[in-house]
């Protein structure tokens, strides 16, 4: 059994995409994901700097990418791509989805419980949404790394902060505002580290309220269908078998604690024997390393390993008894 999963903020790079380009159909597939989207970045949401997702995940500089609002878009988009480019016709076989944080939105239109089409809008809305309720207060993240687990948390909660990304046993993301980090920094948990990270704000909080009720308001409105394929939540690990379920819980994650903790249990439980881990690749296998002995991991960095990505899918996830065939997926 194969596990794809899809990562989420931060894994950007510049020139992520460029590669990906000289790949039959790719350049297609991103110039329409970028046409769904429309122009990401700027000042406001129709302002004329605003960049296609081909110029952002090619010529764009770290910093212009770090932007909540072209972040969560440009991956999407990438991890829609590097699917298509292994499934043209969409996911089958003996494979297991989830995704970290916005990384849910590509494993659920990869799925088939979300079109491409409204798994990118929800997207371009989530980043727009996220970055507007960063900008009203000074927050942000800080990985903390070491220490034992209880310990970890109850300094979290001492310094006012929320744990918001349960990642891995010993790797525990901390948000709150720039107080409230700089007081959890001041006074770590035994044998640990505090890290900063270079994100906006304190996603997965209730400083993201305001982008769960935009979310919540498009919500009626997206088609959804059940999903076609297992696919886990990343707010329990728990397999969604009802797409409005999956809609939901993705509206709800913007403001809660992600727990890949959790989903990393769950995938091996279900006899997991390998994990590919889409473009922008390598955060969700360094976690694997760890979290998932014994699992043959890969990550899609770029179309070099491709070929390498297609003899894990023949050696893991090919079944005379797959799926049914989510056409929706990729179509």
């Amino acid at each position: 059994m194969l596990a794809l999963v899809c990562p989420g903020q931060g894994s950007q790079t510049p020139g992520m995409l460029a590669a990906w380009l000289e790949v039959p159909g790719v350049a297609e597939r991103l110039r329409w994901s970028s046409a769904v989207v429309g122009p990401v970045g700027g000042a406001d949401d129709d302002d004329a700097l605003g960049a296609d997702l081909l110029t952002h995940g090619t010529t764009s500089d770290a910093e212009t990418i770090r932007d909540t609002a072209v972040a969560q878009p440009l991956i999407v988009a990438a991890g829609l791509a590097a699917a298509a480019a292994l499934w043209p016709d969409g996911v089958t076989g003996d494979v297991v989805l989830a995704g970290h944080s916005v990384g849910e939105l590509t494993a659920a239109a990869l799925a088939g419980a979300l079109t491409p089409e409204a798994a990118l809008v929800l997207v371009r809305e989530r980043g727009r949404a996220m970055a507007a309720a960063a900008a009203t207060t000074s927050t942000g993240m800080s990985a903390v790394v070491g220490g034992k687990p209880e310990e970890v948390l109850a300094a979290v909660e001492a310094a006012g902060a929320t744990a918001a990304n349960h990642n891995a046993a010993g790797q525990v993301v901390a948000a709150g505002t720039a107080e409230q980090l700089a007081a959890l920094a001041a006074a770590p948990p035994a044998r640990a580290r505090v890290i900063p990270l270079q994100v906006a704000g304190a996603f997965h909080t209730e400083h993201m309220a305001p982008a769960r009720e935009r979310l919540a308001a498009l919500a009626p409105g997206v088609p959804t269908a059940d999903p076609a394929l297992p696919l886990l939540s990343n707010a329990d690990g728990a397999v969604v078998t009802s797409g409005a379920d999956v809609l939901a819980r993705i509206v709800t994650q913007v403001a809660n604690p992600v727990r890949w903790d959790l989903c990393s249990d769950a995938l091996v439980a279900r006899g997991v024997t390998a994990l590919l881990e889409l473009s922008p690749a390598g955060t969700l296998t360094g976690l694997a390393k760890r979290a998932m002995p014994g699992v043959e991991l890969l990550a899609l960095k770029g179309p070099e390993d491709l070929d390498a990505a297609r003899d894990l899918i023949a050696r893991h996830a090919s079944s005379p008894q797959s799926p049914q065939q989510p056409r929706s997926a990729l179509a």
